[in-house]
């Protein structure tokens, strides 16, 4: 059980989801800059960006929060440790996914402010097919499936650079280049550039992340039956070490 102060692991979940979102946009916006006339190039840029920043963000705020950054994670760290007695309870759910969706929504602004863009501004980029829905569904089976994996055999100490490396190569593989997060997804609906997605084309592509959520969810049960047991290491470990040494 984390007894790490509440307000703290909010705060770590706010900060390190607009600060994720904030590399997923602003390394967008750069790319697009830096060349101009390359697509391909400009999504090379975006995904390595995002998931050297992804890893970083883990390591960083994993201690306090377990650096979720994901309502999606949340939620299955909340559905599988039930049995257990582990992981996030129902309010520390909620309280996770208002501060990440707030967070992912902060991300947008402070990367429109950094390239000197208007603050907000709406994405006009629409993302809508069932291919499209199709990749967010296996990109958020395969993120859950890869964090839990990670936790029941041990390894959750290797989150940082395997959910970042995760992320990275999904860029590439699914048609939808990857969002797997809601909280993300709502975030990059406040800016019109490269890493956008127009306000309608959000709740589709939120409602194909809950379908990977039950996917992952029901693979996960299937494979690792007792994975909800390590649920307090989701996505690294984040117990109250520090405060049981009186440095809380």
């Amino acid at each position: 059980m984390n007894t790490v102060a509440p307000w703290r692991r909010l705060l770590a979940e706010y900060v390190g989801t607009a600060l994720l979102v904030t590399a997923v946009v602003g390394s967008g916006i750069m790319a697009t800059e830096l060349s101009p006339d390359d697509v391909g190039l400009q999504l090379l840029q975006n995904s390595i960006a995002t998931a050297l920043a992804l890893g970083a963000l883990i390591l960083t705020f994993g201690p306090v929060s377990g650096a979720h950054f994901n309502p999606v994670v949340s939620a299955a760290d909340w559905w599988l440790g039930r049995r257990h007695g582990t992981g996030l309870t129902g309010r520390d759910l909620a309280g996770y996914a208002v501060a990440q969706t707030l967070g992912g929504i902060a991300g947008s602004v402070l990367a429109n402010l950094m390239f000197d863009l208007a603050a907000v501004t709406l994405s006009g980029k629409e993302r809508s097919g069932a291919h499209l829905w199709l990749g967010e569904v296996v990109a958020t089976t395969g993120l859950l499936l890869l964090i839990f994996a990670l936790v029941r055999s041990g390894r959750a100490a290797v989150a940082p650079a395997a959910v970042g490396a995760y992320i990275g190569a999904a860029y590439w593989f699914t048609s939808s280049t990857s969002f797997a997060n809601p909280a993300v997804t709502v975030g990059r609906a406040f800016t019109d550039t490269f890493a956008g997605i127009a306000p309608a084309s959000v709740p589709a592509y939120v409602g194909a992340q809950l379908v990977g959520l039950l996917a992952g969810i029901g693979l996960i049960v299937a494979l690792y039956p007792n994975a909800g047991a390590g649920a307090d290491d989701v996505v690294v470990p984040h117990d109250s070490a520090e405060q049981a040494r009186g440095r809380g």
